[in-house]
C-alpha cells in the first residue's frame, strides 16, 4: 500500500479543530517530523484543510491484529492507534513490529499497535479451544502467575490481558496475575462477558474491564463500585451486538466444518453456572447506560478480529464508527464518545503523546470533509477526507 505524497514538515491551514470541548473556528497548525509544532522553519508544503474538522487520530481500545492487512484497514478509517488484546505467537508479534518498523521508514502510513502478546486462560476454557494457544502459556494455579508474567515480559508484551470465563482461571489465579503484572508496573485488562467474570475481574482488581456483560446489566452499585476504585471500562458493544445477534449462514457453515471444536465448546458450555438470563444485547446496552452514571470512564473498543475459525466477524476500522453511534445510543454525549476513542484511551494506557491535537503531540490526525460536525451527528466520523498517522498521510485509495 502506497503512502500519499508524504512531507517532512508542512502546514495544514482552514482546519476547524477540534479542542476536546468544541469545534474551533478555522486556524493553521504545523507538523514537522511526525509532531505538531508551533511554526516550521524555512519553506514547507500547505495543505488546505477547506473548512474541515481536524479531530485527533482514533484509537481503537479493543482489537486483535492478525495481519498487515488490518493494519492498512484501520488506518483508512482513521484508526492510528490500535490496542491489541491477544496476539501469538510470538513470532507473528514480532513480524508486525517489524512491518510497522519497515512501512514507517519507507514513508508509508500504518496505525501504531501495541499488545500483550498471550492472553492468561486455562486448560478446557472456552479460549483455550477457540485459541490455538501455546501450552507452555496456561494457567492453571497462583503458582504459574510469575511464570506467565515472566514469559509476556520477555516478549516485549506492552500490557497484560487475562481472560476471566467459568470454566477459565480461578478467582485466586486471576488475582495472583493481577498483583504479579502490578508488580512490573504493567497494566492488566481483564475480558469478561458475563456477570460472573465480570464479578471476578472487578475483585482481581484489573485496571480495565474489557467487554459488559450480556446475560444480565451490570447493577448501579457494582457499577458505582467500579467508579470508587478507578476501574475503567471498553464495552466493546459492536461485538456484544454481534454474539447476541442471529449467526450468518456462512458463520453456521464455518461452525459446521470445525465439528470437534464445536462439539469441544457444546462441552464447555454444559459445565457452565446457569446464566441468570438469556444473552440479550439490551443487557450490554444498560450495563453501559449504568456504568455512564456512575461515572466509569468508558473507552471505545471493538473486538475486532477476522479470524478464520471465529463464528462473529467484526471488520477492522467500520466497526470503530459503530461503536461510537452504540455508546451515544447508550447515554453518552457526542462530546463523550469523542474523547472515549481519542484522549482517555490515551490517558488510561499511558500514551501521554497522542489523544489530543497540542503542540509536542504526534501528528495523527483525521480530517472530515467539510460540513461534517461529529459533536452534531456522531455519524460524521465516518466522512473521513485525509488522515495522518504520525505526519505520514494514509492513501485512502
Amino acid at each position: 500500500m502506497a503512502s500519499r505524497e508524504s512531507h517532512r514538515a508542512f502546514a495544514l491551514n482552514n482546519v476547524r479543530i477540534f479542542n476536546g470541548q468544541s469545534i474551533a473556528e478555522p486556524t493553521t497548525i504545523f507538523i514537522e517530523d511526525g509532531l505538531i509544532v508551533t511554526q516550521v522553519a524555512g519553506d514547507a508544503a500547505t495543505i488546505d484543510g477547506e473548512g474541515g474538522v481536524l479531530l485527533p487520530g482514533f484509537i481503537d481500545a479493543h482489537m486483535h491484529l492478525n495481519g498487515e492487512a488490518e493494519l492498512h484497514a484501520m488506518a483508512k478509517h482513521g484508526i492510528t492507534t490500535a490496542l491489541d488484546m491477544a496476539t501469538f505467537p510470538a513470532s507473528k508479534l514480532d513480524t508486525l513490529r517489524s512491518f510497522k518498523a519497515k512501512s514507517e521508514a519507507a514513508g508509508v502510513a500504518v496505525p501504531d499497535f501495541r499488545s500483550p502478546g498471550t492472553p492468561a486462560t486455562s486448560p478446557g476454557s472456552t479460549h483455550s479451544i477457540l485459541l490455538s494457544l501455546p501450552l507452555e502459556d496456561f494457567v492453571s494455579t497462583p503458582d504459574d502467575a510469575g511464570r506467565f508474567v515472566q514469559g509476556r515480559l520477555k516478549q516485549g508484551a506492552d500490557y497484560i490481558k487475562i481472560v476471566a470465563d467459568v470454566p477459565g482461571p480461578d478467582q485466586a489465579t486471576i488475582n495472583a496475575i493481577v498483583e504479579e503484572a502490578h508488580k512490573h508496573d504493567k497494566l492488566v485488562i481483564a475480558h469478561a462477558s458475563e456477570s460472573v467474570p465480570y464479578e471476578m475481574a472487578l475483585k482481581s482488581k484489573a485496571d480495565i474491564i474489557t467487554h459488559v456483560p450480556v446475560d444480565k446489566p451490570l447493577s448501579p452499585e457494582l457499577c458505582g463500585r467500579m467508579a470508587g476504585e478507578g476501574r475503567i471500562a471498553v464495552p466493546t458493544l459492536v461485538m456484544m451486538e454481534a454474539v447476541t445477534g442471529a449467526l450468518s449462514f456462512w458463520s453456521l457453515l464455518r461452525m459446521l466444518l470445525q465439528p470437534i471444536t464445536l462439539f469441544k465448546i457444546i462441552k464447555i458450555q454444559r459445565q457452565k453456572p446457569a446464566r441468570t438470563g438469556k444473552p440479550n444485547y439490551q443487557n450490554a446496552k444498560q450495563s453501559v447506560t449504568n456504568l455512564h452514571r456512575a461515572g466509569v470512564p468508558i473507552l471505545c473498543g471493538t473486538d475486532a478480529h477476522e479470524e478464520a475459525s471465529s463464528p462473529f466477524s467484526v471488520k477492522h476500522g467500520p466497526s470503530l464508527h459503530r461503536e461510537l453511534e452504540l455508546l451515544v445510543d447508550a447515554g453518552l454525549m457526542n462530546l463523550e464518545a469523542l474523547h472515549a476513542m481519542t484522549s482517555l484511551p490515551a490517558k488510561y494506557f499511558r500514551l501521554g503523546d497522542r489523544g489530543s491535537i497540542e503542540v509536542g503531540k504526534r501528528a495523527d490526525l483525521v480530517l472530515l470533509k467539510e460540513g461534517q460536525d461529529p459533536l452534531l451527528d456522531i455519524r460524521a466520523t465516518r466522512a473521513i477526507k485525509r488522515v495522518w498517522c504520525a505526519g505520514i498521510e494514509v492513501d485512502l485509495l
